[in-house]
C-alpha cells in the first residue's frame, strides 16, 4: 500500500489588533482543522504580526484524490465559516 502526504500552507489576513486576539482566532482554526478533518496543524510563520497568520496543515491518505479533497474542504470551511478571516493564499502540495 502506498501512502500520499499532502500539505497546505494557508496565508490569512485577520481582523485582530493584538497578539492575544490573534491567538484566539488561530487556535480556533487549528482546532477545527484537527477535529473535523484529522489533520496535523500549526502556525508556521508571522507569529509576531497581529493581523496576519500563516498556517500549515498536513494529512496522509491512501489516494491522491482523497488527500487533495480534504485540504480543499478545509479551504471551503475557512471561507464559509470564518467571515472574519480573509484567505490570502492557499498552496496545496503533495510531498
Amino acid at each position: 500500500m502506498y501512502m500520499h502526504v499532502f500539505s497546505v500552507l494557508v496565508q490569512l489576513r485577520l481582523q485582530s489588533r493584538t497578539l492575544k486576539e490573534k491567538r484566539g482566532i488561530v487556535k480556533s482554526i487549528l482546532a477545527r482543522g484537527r477535529n473535523r478533518f484529522n489533520l496535523a496543524a500549526a502556525e508556521v510563520d508571522q507569529q509576531d504580526l497581529p493581523g496576519n497568520a500563516t498556517l500549515a496543515f498536513v494529512t496522509v491518505t491512501e489516494s491522491r484524490q482523497q488527500g487533495r479533497r480534504i485540504l480543499e474542504q478545509l479551504e471551503e470551511l475557512l471561507v464559509e465559516e470564518r467571515p472574519d478571516v480573509e484567505v490570502v493564499s492557499v498552496d496545496i502540495e503533495e510531498r
